[in-house]
Order: structure tokens, then C-alpha cells, then sequence
């Protein structure tokens, strides 16, 4: 089977598109991640884009200080217990930055060569990880994982995949999976689709664990709060069904290459306007010949 990265030679956007297995024996019909979800749900024609065209995306400085803030958490874990203060997690900040740059060099051009903006760009950085230590305190937790990978394969042939900031386990199994965003907290109307993705990572678990996690956490660096959520049987159920009927529904854009735009208020942060019919624009045309969209990636 020809993979996405295979067609384009492009990095695939989504994170947990850049690793994952081969499933042995089985034709699989293709894979999701909660983003690619996501993404559907949101715009078709964003997911469109994104994971069949695999257009470029301009980094943006919220974005990057996200993927700076995520990395300098996980590898505060890989410190001594006691050495997990602010003040050490503040001296990583720097290093984080200069290893992300050396791996996507693009992120660079954010700002302009010497001026102010990187350095109260790096100060918003520093401010947004000290948030971290008023919710939690890292000396007394021992994550059981960090930025782990997990896949499984449902009854309908189609791949789940994704990446879990953190994964703890109690002393008696209770499995905690956590979420960091370096945003604020949204409103109690969009707190569904907030914990999607983290029901998502649940159901995976589920089937991969056999156990249920006992709590989904998203800690919200931006303003400080935390959201909390049990998940239940029922509950992974339904996110398993939704996950079907997206697949469904993606296969039959894809068959009629029709996906549509669907404006809204994210759409000032997406880099794609000039091609969006909402906005005037036109897309390009679609990939030919048809490819299944988001087909699993190799193993790196």
C-alpha cells in the first residue's frame, strides 16, 4: 500500500502520523488521529488540505511556544525528583528552543533577526511553564509514560493512532491520562470537544489495556485551570462510533472530491484563506490519482 508519505516525500503534519507499526495480516482501511478528527469535524475542507494535499503550514509563535513548553515538560521527568523545581525547568526553556530550531528550522523565520519580539516571545514561554508548578508539583508524581505513542486497530479494520502527553498509573492500575494546553480554558459549551481527543487516547487504551482510565485530565497553562473528566464504557463507545462515521463520511468526500469549507471563528488562525471559497479563494486541484486519505504512515 502506498503511504501519504510515500505520495508527497512531505513530513506528515500530524505528530502521530511520524511513527506506528505495520498491522500484520490485515488490509486496513486507514487511520485517524484525534487531530485528523478534528480537523473534519471542524472544516472538511481543512482536513482536506492538510492531510490529502498536505499543503505547508506558516509555524505560528502560539503554536511553537506549545510544542517549546510540551518538550521542556517531558523531559523535566527525566530529571532527579528533587530537581523538578521552576527555577531548573526555566534554564531548559533556552535548550528546548534551540533543539526545535535545529529540527525545523522554518520556525525562525517567526521573527525578525535581532529584534524584541523573540525575546518577549522566549519571556511568554517561561511564563506559560511556571504556570505549570501552581496546578501540579512534578516532585511528587513518576509518569508511567511521556509523549507515548499508542495505536489499535477497530473492528472495522480502521487505525486509531496518537500521541499522549502523559500517561500516569496509580499503585492499584488506575490510569490517569494527561493533556497539556498551553492555551486558556474554553468555555463549558466546548468542553466536549475538548475531551474528545482524550476520550480518543481513552478508547485506545481500552483496547490496547484492556482497563479503562480512570481519569482524563487537561491542564490549561494559559489561565491556570484544570479540567477533569471519568470516562465510562458508554462513553468510549460513543467516541468509537463518532470515529466510524467520520471515517464514513471522509470516504465519501473523498469518492466525490467534494470537501467543503465550513467558516468559523478558528478560521482568522488558519493559513489556508487564500485558497478557501469562504474567503474568495480556490482549491487546488484535487490529487490525482485518488488516494485514501490519511493511509497509514512506515515506521520510523
Amino acid at each position: 500500500m502506498t503511504t501519504s508519505t510515500e505520495r508527497t516525500g512531505v513530513e506528515p503534519a500530524d505528530p502521530s502520523e511520524r511513527g506506528g507499526t505495520q498491522v500484520d495480516g490485515v488490509e486496513v482501511l486507514g487511520a485517524l488521529s484525534p487531530s485528523r478528527v478534528g480537523d473534519f469535524m471542524s472544516c472538511p475542507l481543512l482536513f482536506r488540505l492538510r492531510t490529502i494535499d498536505r499543503l505547508p503550514e506558516q509555524p505560528s509563535p502560539a503554536a511553537v511556544r506549545g510544542t517549546v513548553v510540551h518538550r521542556v515538560l517531558e523531559q523535566l521527568f527525566d530529571l532527579p525528583a528533587a530537581d523538578r523545581t521552576p527555577e531548573q525547568a526555566d534554564t531548559m526553556i533556552d535548550p528546548a528552543w534551540a533543539e526545535l530550531q535545529e529540527i525545523e528550522p522554518a520556525v525562525t523565520a517567526m521573527f525578525p533577526a535581532d529584534g524584541p519580539e523573540i525575546a518577549a516571545w522566549l519571556v511568554s514561554c517561561r511564563e506559560t511553564l511556571r504556570r505549570y508548578f501552581d496546578l501540579e508539583d512534578p516532585r511528587r508524581l513518576e509518569p508511567a509514560d511521556r509523549e507515548l505513542y499508542v495505536e489499535t486497530l477497530t473492528d472495522a479494520k480502521l487505525l486509531l493512532r496518537g500521541v499522549i502527553d502523559r500517561v500516569d498509573v496509580a499503585p492499584d492500575g488506575a490510569i490517569r491520562i494527561v493533556d497539556y494546553k498551553t492555551g486558556n480554558a474554553i468555555s463549558e459549551m466546548f468542553e466536549g470537544k475538548a475531551l474528545f481527543q482524550l476520550k480518543f487516547y481513552a478508547l485506545v487504551l481500552w483496547r490496547t489495556r484492556g482497563v479503562i482510565p480512570r481519569l482524563l485530565q487537561i491542564i490549561y497553562l494559559g489561565n491556570g485551570e484544570v479540567l477533569r473528566y471519568e470516562p465510562d464504557e458508554h462513553d468510549l463507545l460513543a467516541t468509537e462510533r463518532k470515529v466510524h462515521a467520520v471515517w464514513q463520511a471522509i470516504q465519501q468526500a473523498t469518492e466525490l472530491r467534494e470537501f467543503q469549507s465550513r467558516p468559523g471563528p478558528l478560521c482568522q488562525w488558519c493559513s489556508h484563506q487564500a485558497l478557501c471559497p469562504s474567503y474568495g479563494g480556490t482549491p487546488p486541484v484535487f490529487p490525482d490519482p485518488q488516494v485514501r486519505p490519511a493511509s497509514p504512515a512506515p515506521p520510523e
